[in-house]
Formats: C-alpha cells, sequence, structure tokens
C-alpha cells in the first residue's frame, strides 16, 4: 500500500451522484413511533468496509430494498477518515457491491451485472470519468483480487453455460453432492482462477479441471496466489478444504501444490474468509476448522503455517480459546494479525502477536463487528451494529469507535425501538443459557405481556447483540420477544455446540422453554399467551417445542423439517447428514428417533403456520408441505405459505414485509383475541 495519489475528491467530479450525501439526522417534528412494518423497508444495509491505501477514505456497500422493482439494490459509497463526508460513487440500475481499492489508490473496483447478463469487473477511475467494464466473460466473476503491483487481477469465475436451446436439455445428474441452495442442480461446472491485465483487458485462465478453487491471495511479490480448494477425487463427499499454492504467471508450467494436509477443513469457504500471507511472505494465516465429524459443530481457530510448506505443523494461535475466529489480517508491519472473535452473544476485534502469545480485545462489550479492514499506520475500520443500531462504519481510534457513515441516522430518529436486554437462567438440568428479552418500546413494569419465543437458525449460531429487524418488528407490535441461545449455538464453545450432536429436539428444546419459564416467572410474560417460531433450524426446532409443549398458542415454523428421513437426497446436507446421524440403512433408529414431530404429530395441538421458498434447495419445501399435511389431516388449524422464486433466505422486499405480516396476523389471531 502506497502513497497519496488522490489526497482529494477533486478527481471525482464526473462519477455520476457525486454530490449524494449520506442521510443525516433530523430534527424531530413528531415524537418518535415504534418500529413498524414498513420500517424493514427502510433499513439501510451497509456492508464491506475498505480502506484506501493513503488512508483518507473508506469505501463501503449500502443496500436499499428497491420497492419500485422489488428487489434490493446496492451501491458503492465512501466516506472520508475524519468522517467529515460521506460521498455515493454508483448509481447503476443494476447495483454494485465488493468494492476493492488499486494498491496505488487509483483505481475502485467492484462487481455489477450493469449493461450485462453476468456480473463483471468494474473499474472507476479516481481521476475522473465513468466506470469502465474491465472483464466481459461469459460467464459471472464472484470474487477478485488485486495483485500487488496494481496491474493485475485475480478472479474467481464461474463456468460458463453457453447451451441455452430453447427446450432445455435434461438435466443429468452424477455427482454425489447434487444440489444447492440458489445454486440449483449441480453438474460439470466449476468455478476457476483467472488472471486480468488491467491495461490490456486480457483474461488469462489459470487453473481448470473437476475442482473449485475459491478465496485466492497474492504474495506480496506478486508470483504467486494461494487459493482454497478440494483438489482429490469424489471430493464431493467430505469438507477436507485444503490450502493450494500456485505460480501466478499465466501459462506457467507447475501444477498448484497443497499446502495443508490436516484431516479436517483448512479456510472452509463457509466462513468467507481469506488466507492471508505475511507481508514479508514468508508465512500464511488461515482458519483450521474441526475434526471432520464434527462437521459444523467444531470451532474455527487461527493457524499460521509457512507459505513455502514443509515446515511441520501449522502454529494454532488460538488454541486454548475454545471460540469462533474468522478473517485473518496482518497489520502492516507483520508482528500481529488482526481477527473477528466470537463470543457469547458478541462478535468482536481481536489481534494476536504473530508469534504467539496473549490475545489483546481491541472491539469488545455488547456488540457485533461483522466486517473490518486493516490499513497501514495502524488504521482499522470496522463494520459494527449494537441491538439498537444497524451496522454502520466506524474509524477505529485505539480502543474507541468513531462513526464514519451514519447511513441510518435519519431513520433512526424517527422510531422508537424496544429495549433490549440480556437474560440468564438455568435450564431443566441446570445448564447455564443466555439470551435477550425484547420488551415493548412502550413497557410498563408489572403488566404481563402476550410471548413469543424466537429460535435462530443453524443451529450452530447464535443470538447475538446486533440490530434485529424481525425482532424489532414483533416488540413494535406489543409483544415480548424472548430468545435464547441454547446447546448447539455457538459462542460458547465446542463442548457446548456439540452437545446436541445426532440429539436435535432434546437438550435444545429444554433450554429454549426454560427461556419461557424464566420470563413467566419475572413476571414479563403471560402465560396464557404465548407463541413461539423461527426459520430454518429455527422452524425445526419450532416442530419438536409443539410436539413436546402444548401451552404455545400459535407457532410459526419456516422452511423446517420434521421428517428427517425425507431430508436424505432432496436437500444439500448429504455430508453433514452422513457424519452426524449415519447413513438411514444403518443408522435407522438415530433417523426415525429426530422424526418424532412427523411421526407423531398428533401430539401437536398448537396452531401452526408454515412458509417456505418453492426454489428452497437447503430445507426444501416438501418438508413443509409433509407438516402442513399431517396437521390438517388431524383437524389442527394450520396454513402454508409459499413464496415464489425464493430460496431459503427470502429475498425479494415485497416477500419479506409480507411474511413479518403473516407473523403479527398469525399471532394476533390467537394471542390478542
Amino acid at each position: 500500500m502506497i502513497a497519496k495519489l488522490i489526497p482529494t475528491l477533486a478527481g471525482l467530479a464526473l462519477v455520476p451522484a457525486l454530490g449524494a450525501q449520506a442521510p443525516t439526522a433530523v430534527s424531530r417534528s413528531a415524537p418518535p413511533r415504534p418500529f413498524s412494518l414498513d420500517d424493514v423497508l427502510h433499513v439501510r444495509d451497509v456492508r464491506d468496509p475498505e480502506i484506501s491505501p493513503d488512508g483518507a477514505w473508506v469505501a463501503y456497500t449500502v443496500s436499499t430494498p428497491d420497492t419500485s422493482e422489488d428487489r434490493n439494490k446496492s451501491a458503492v459509497w465512501m466516506a472520508k477518515w475524519d468522517g467529515t463526508r460521506n460521498v455515493r460513487l454508483t448509481t447503476s440500475k443494476a447495483g454494485e457491491n465488493t468494492p476493492r481499492w488499486s494498491p496505488d489508490g487509483r483505481w475502485l473496483a467492484f462487481l455489477s451485472s450493469r449493461d450485462d447478463e453476468h456480473t463483471q469487473l468494474w473499474l472507476l477511475d479516481r481521476q475522473g470519468g465513468e466506470g469502465r467494464k474491465a472483464t466481459t466473460l461469459q460467464s459471472d466473476v464472484d470474487d477478485y483480487v488485486w495483485a500487488p503491483d496494481g496491474k493485475r487481477i485475480a478472479l474467481v469465475v464461474e463456468d460458463a453455460d453457453t447451451a441455452k436451446p430453447k427446450t432445455p436439455p435434461p438435466i443429468v445428474i452424477d455427482r454425489f453432492q447434487f444440489k444447492q441452495d440458489e445454486g440449483g442442480y449441480l453438474g460439470k461446472q466449476r468455478r476457476h482462477l483467472y488472471v486480468l491485465d488491467v491495461e490490456s483487458g486480457k483474461t488469462t485462465m489459470l487453473t481448470s479441471g473437476d475442482y473449485d478453487e475459491l478465496l485466492p491471495a497474492w504474495s506480496p511479490d506478486g508470483k504467486s496466489l494461494v487459493f482454497v480448494s478440494k483438489r482429490r477425487p469424489d471430493a464431493d463427499r467430505d469438507s477436507n478444504w485444503d490450502l493450494y499454492v500456485m505460480d501466478a504467471a499465466p501459462g506457467g508450467s507447475a501444477a498448484p501444490h497443497q499446502l495443508t494436509t490436516f484431516e479436517g477443513p483448512d479456510n472452509d469457504p463457509e466462513t468467507e474468509s481469506r488466507p492471508a500471507w505475511s507481508p514479508d511472505g514468508r508465512s500464511i494465516a488461515y482458519l483450521q476448522g474441526g475434526p471432520l465429524k464434527l462437521i459444523y459443530y467444531a470451532v474455527q481457530k487461527l493457524a499460521v503455517m509457512p507459505a513455502a510448506g514443509g515446515g511441520g505443523a501449522p502454529r494454532i494461535l488460538t488454541a486454548a480459546l475454545d471460540r469462533n475466529v474468522a478473517n485473518p489480517e496482518w497489520s502492516s508491519d507483520g508482528s500481529s494479525i488482526y481477527f473477528q472473535l466470537e463470543d457469547d452473544r458478541t462478535v468482536g476485534l481481536a489481534r494476536v502477536p504473530a508469534a504467539g502469545g496473549a490475545i489483546e480485545r481491541l472491539v469488545s462489550g455488547p456488540r457485533v463487528v461483522s466486517a473490518f479492514a486493516a490499513g497501514a499506520n495502524g488504521k482499522v475500520a470496522v463494520l459494527a451494529s449494537t441491538p439498537l443500531e444497524p451496522a454502520e462504519v466506524f474509524a477505529l481510534d485505539g480502543t474507541t469507535l468513531r462513526p464514519l457513515s451514519r447511513q441510518n441516522d435519519a431513520w433512526l430518529s424517527r422510531v422508537r425501538l424496544g429495549p433490549v436486554e440480556p437474560i440468564s437462567f438455568k435450564s431443566r438440568d441446570g445448564t447455564a443459557i443466555n439470551g435477550f428479552v425484547v420488551k415493548p418500546p412502550d413497557f410498563v413494569a408489572g403488566k404481563r405481556y402476550p410471548t413469543i419465543l424466537r429460535i435462530h437458525g443453524g443451529p450452530v449460531s447464535q443470538y447475538q447483540n446486533e440490530f434485529d429487524f424481525q425482532l424489532q418488528t414483533l416488540a413494535g407490535h406489543g409483544y415480548l420477544v424472548v430468545v435464547a441461545n441454547p446447546r448447539g449455538s455457538s459462542g460458547r464453545g465446542e463442548q457446548f455446540a456439540t452437545a446436541i450432536f445426532a440429539d436435535w429436539g432434546n437438550k435444545d428444546a429444554q433450554d429454549v422453554l426454560a427461556a419461557v419459564d424464566y420470563a413467566v416467572a419475572q413476571g414479563l410474560a403471560d402465560p396464557a399467551r404465548l407463541g413461539v417460531g423461527g426459520w430454518s433450524y429455527g422452524g425445526i426446532l419450532t416442530n419438536y417445542v409443539i410436539a413436546q409443549d402444548r401451552r404455545f398458542k400459535a407457532a410459526v415454523s419456516g422452511a423446517s423439517i420434521s421428517n428427517i428421513l425425507a431430508g436424505y437426497g432432496t436437500d444439500q446436507y448429504v455430508r453433514e447428514y452422513e457424519a452426524e446421524l449415519g447413513v438411514p440403512w444403518k443408522a435407522a433408529d438415530t433417523w426415525v428417533k429426530l422424526s418424532v414431530p412427523f411421526l407423531h404429530a398428533d401430539r401437536i395441538s398448537t396452531p401452526t403456520l408454515f412458509l417456505c421458498g418453492d426454489k428452497d434447495f437447503n430445507v426444501p419445501l416438501l418438508n413443509s408441505e409433509q407438516m402442513y399435511q399431517a396437521l390438517r389431516s388431524l383437524g389442527v388449524e394450520t396454513q402454508l405459505v409459499i413464496y415464489p422464486g425464493q430460496h431459503h433466505g427470502i429475498n425479494k422486499p415485497s416477500y419479506r414485509r409480507d411474511r413479518l405480516e403473516r407473523y403479527l396476523a398469525w399471532y394476533d389471531k390467537y394471542l390478542k383475541p
């Protein structure tokens, strides 16, 4: 990272919408109102902070719902380091994302499908002018990273699908894992590495074959690329990702060399963490997972190994931590490594000496650091959220967060949010469980409220100190909302997460039910007006809960499964099923035990709303259809809502609003008669 090419904004005069400023706080002409359904469409989703090489600006993206086109649209912004200016840089109809500065600071690259059916790489010249398309590939650019010399860019590009006949050909399946949410049916197409020559626009393919190559990173001398792949036969059968290194020169004769040999995932792409070279090029920092049998229950650790390989076992710098870490990034002088640190209900920013030693927590407390960028001279930009503030970009001054982006200030000044308070309690077997209670904005002490138990997905995830528009919508509508992090959640270590291994709906159900017991005992929840609900594993656990506890008057089960046998071969989790449950023909008892809510649906009396996207390959619609049909057969009040064209995540703004509106209507019907 080098010096100040463009120290001011003078060179941006020709960029569209240069004068667009981030919304700022407005004077209150009316008292703040409770959070409502329409506010869901007002939240600005801020992401991807990137510090310019001269340290003067931080680029980031802002995603907002476009109600006229009923889709989310993202644009690139940048904030001045002193916080005095926020400037919108892009305004296209298609939207832009993933901004990255060139090493000399002249170019700001981004990804967009403007003027193309595929996502391409674009370059915006800081000296002025419109953005120009840097790639014209016949498929999508998924990821990219600048070379240190600024003359080349490594790309991750999907194989082209050029066949577009009037009648699509039959889909031929021969892979072990053949389905992926949003990706659809998986065939021969893979993602490979390319190198773009910035000046000429020529793109050269570096890798090929029946493998995916992901998350590339350049060596400091620009001669090599490290990346993540599974370059072995039948790689679909496990998640044993490894690091590979190769010559970055197009046409180089050397084949990729495998660096890691751990029998488990090294830098699993699910973590979205890129391996990182030390500034001297001698070492690579990355994430080491756990044994393959622990799949997603394993804790991710920070590891460092020699870039040349052959240096023995990697050094695990967080071996004693028993907490997940993510996104390692070296300090500019190479003395330490920054990383995100997940802990109980929080995600902070930490630093550890590269040689090993005590971990220093730079950003901690009741918040979530969802991204960060480390620049020259110790500058660090942080993307952080709290329960009452959506994520924004901050400059880290020592251990103090100084606001930069302020995208949600104006909207926040007009709403009154529900207080979010941490809670801790004992489960039925004495295990300590933590969570939150979200109170209505006009909460009155001593009054009992209709209460909704919300359950998070995963299961290895957690409710944490970040803004949650779903919880605020429920609270703004007059509900007390209780959330817990039951066993199986992250943030409390590997033993806590693996407590539900092949035993779903048992200990974790006890834990979330104990949260309701706690809210009732504290005089907060009305025991006669209780609801429950969740999405994905949150919906799955909802089904377990209502199959064993009849006190809930209403339930909402989103994208869930209860007949676990129906999942094998119909969703994307074949590897995980076989690792955790065994194959059905050898471990039928386990599969049947976990299918209690479907096989004993006659134990359910709670009116239940089921919802799912019809394109969901994560927890497919057929599972919700089965539970709906079972309850309809039993005469239990139920309804099934299907969102056309939606995958596991409901992304279309009108559907997101509709889903919340249906939540409220269903709960109101039974909890507020």
